[in-house]
Order: C-alpha cells, then structure tokens, then sequence
C-alpha cells in the first residue's frame, strides 16, 4: 500500500510487517484497558519470534503473547495467574519450565524505565525502600544492569537506580486518531504516555479516524503527536474484549469463554485456532464473535454517553501591525522595519 503524502494509514497486516521484526522488543501502549489486542494477535499471526516483551499488568496480553512462542523475555510489575492457583498462568509455566526469561520490576520502578527514556535520560533514582526487596536482589536475564545504584549529590546518601527503557515498537489502542497519527486517549493512562514516547516506533490503532480540526480542537486528549507515529489504522473494537472509555466496557462474555480456555488441556490451543489463526483480521474477528454470542450481546456493552463540559480554547487576536500596516512598538511600516533591521541589527532599540 502506498501511503498518501503526509498520510501514515495503512491496514494492521500491513504494520506489524513493516514495523516489527523478529527480535525486537516490544510494549503495549495501554495499562490493563484498551489493550491493542488487534495488533497483538497479527504479530501472533506472523509468527514473530524472540520478541522481549514489556508489560506492565503482566494480564492477558502477556499470557497470550507468550503461548505464541513469539516472546523469550519479558519486562513486568506483575502477572495474573489466568489458570488459577491449580494450574498456574502461562507466564508462570513457562518461566518455570526455563522457556521465558522474567524481569519483574514495581510499578514505580517500571514506570521510572520508561519515564528515563521518554526524556532522553540514561537512568533514573527510584525510592531507597526497593534495596530491600527482592524486586532488587533477585536479578534475571539482565544481571547488574537491573539495578544500580548512585551516591546522591546532595545528600552524599546510596541511591538506586533504574536503566532508561528504550523499546524498538510501541503498539497502542485509542479512542481516536487523525492520518497523521495524532493519537487521543481519555480514561486510565497508566504507563501509556511514557510507553509511546520512549519507544523508537509507535503503532496506533483507533476506534475512529478523524478530520485534523476535531484534533486541533481538543488538544488535551492528544497523548502522542504525530511526528512521533509510525503507522495507524482504524480499527474498530481494536482492543476487544477490553474496555474503552466512551465506547464499551469489558466484555465479560467472551472474559467467560477465555476462562475456560485456560483451564482445560487444550483449551488455549482451540482458543488461538478459532479466534486467532483462524481468521485473518479485526473484521473477521467481530462478525465471528456475533455469530457465536449475538449481536444484542455485543450491544449490551456499549457505553452509555457521558460527556465532559466543553473548554473554550479562544484567544483574542491581537496583531503587531494596526490597520494602516503601522507597527504597534516601532511605530514604522514593514518597508521601515527592514531598513531599520539592515541599519541596526535584528535587535531594533527604538529608544
């Protein structure tokens, strides 16, 4: 696909292949809502391998993106038991069994990573209390570079530190965007903002596409500018089952369904044959989950509107230059501005 002048649309096929190869380490934009389940399971699909994965809730993004086989490390502050305390979550087997490679950080201390390299910093102080911790003790696949420490310049106190993170693909879903990649989101935040501005690439996708003026015209709900964006694509019910502010909540019908998925043998398995490999993108996807569960089911999840007041972001226009062309502090008009300028310098001194 050949992306229009200044245009960054493309399809979710077309942006995982472009945007993320094998080896590269990888974050999810969203924090345990709005998860970019669209885009995790096209990587799935293409079968990307030795991925390292960060993920701050350890959930159910984490869980399937190791079942894959497309992950051997991974960053996180915690990890659901999807399996129950009998069978233990994916994450936890295949720790156990020596297939994964776990760093766990706090969620301070996860967040400060990324904070550090959201900024350009090389590394960042985090609270003394974790030296006592086993979250700093016990290192993993990155040894003495989990932690450091530094002797505080004002204090002259011991203070650790947490390495900059710097992943190679940010994946993140939102409530809209324009071609741009001017992303907007509202609702719980969590890690997104610093997950997207410390990664090298960003790949957004959006419930609904929109005209840069309605961008321009909320501009505090724009988390991600879109210099920054390397790819997006409308895509609706992209974060399915999880919930988004202003369009639905969480699907707890198909939460049910995955459930069971995780406590049978094969469960996962089927779960990936059917709602995974077995169809080839987010279309296909939502016009399978309304022939298994309905289409009244998916609609009893919509959000019921709620609208926030309006700002009013109107400035008066006041110009440097009166209606006779005449400026306001030099008194001269653009013709006596330049020969001042060529006279004196940039740096006009009237007095």
């Amino acid at each position: 696909m050949v992306v229009q002048s200044g245009s960054k649309v493309m399809t979710t096929r077309e942006a995982i292949t472009q945007f993320v190869k094998d080896g590269d380490s990888v974050i999810t934009g969203n924090y345990n809502e709005s998860m970019p389940m669209s885009l995790l399971f096209e990587i799935i699909r293409q079968k990307k391998k030795g991925l390292t994965y960060f993920s701050q809730s350890g959930s159910l993004d984490g869980e399937f993106m190791v079942f894959s086989g497309s992950v051997d490390k991974m960053f996180s502050a915690f990890v659901h038991k999807w399996g129950g305390r009998e069978r233990g979550g994916v994450i936890e087997q295949y720790q156990r069994s020596g297939k994964l490679q776990i760093e766990d950080y706090t969620n301070f201390t996860y967040n400060a990573r990324l904070f550090a390299g959201s900024c350009g910093y090389s590394y960042m102080p985090v609270l003394e209390s974790i030296m006592d911790s086993d979250v700093f003790k016990v290192r993993g696949f990155m040894g003495d570079k989990k932690f450091g420490t530094t002797t505080c310049p004002f204090t002259g106190r011991t203070i650790p530190v947490v390495p900059a993170a710097n992943p190679d693909v940010c994946v993140l879903h939102v409530q809209r965007a324009d071609k741009f990649g001017n992303a907007q989101h509202w609702g719980g935040l969590g890690s997104t903002v610093h997950a997207c501005l410390a990664s090298k690439k960003i790949i957004v996708t959006c419930e609904e596409l929109v005209e840069s003026d309605v961008i321009k015209s909320s501009p505090h709900h724009t988390i991600v500018p879109g210099f920054r964006v390397s790819a997006v694509i409308e895509e609706p019910y992209g974060c399915h089952p999880f919930e988004l502010v202003g369009y639905r909540g969480l699907d707890t019908a198909m939460f049910s369904l995955i459930n069971q998925a995780f406590k049978a043998e094969d469960g996962l398995k089927n779960y990936f044959d059917e709602w995974v490999y077995g169809l080839p993108d987010r279309a296909a996807y939502m016009k399978h989950y309304v022939k298994i569960f309905g289409q009244q089911m998916l609609n009893n999840y919509q959000a019921r509107s709620y609208h926030s007041a309006p700002a009013n972001y109107g400035i008066p226009f006041q110009s440097g230059w009166d209606h006779n062309g005449i400026s306001h502090d030099l008194g001269v008009d653009r013709e006596g501005l330049e020969q001042l300028i060529e006279k004196k310098g940039e740096l006009v001194d009237v007095k």
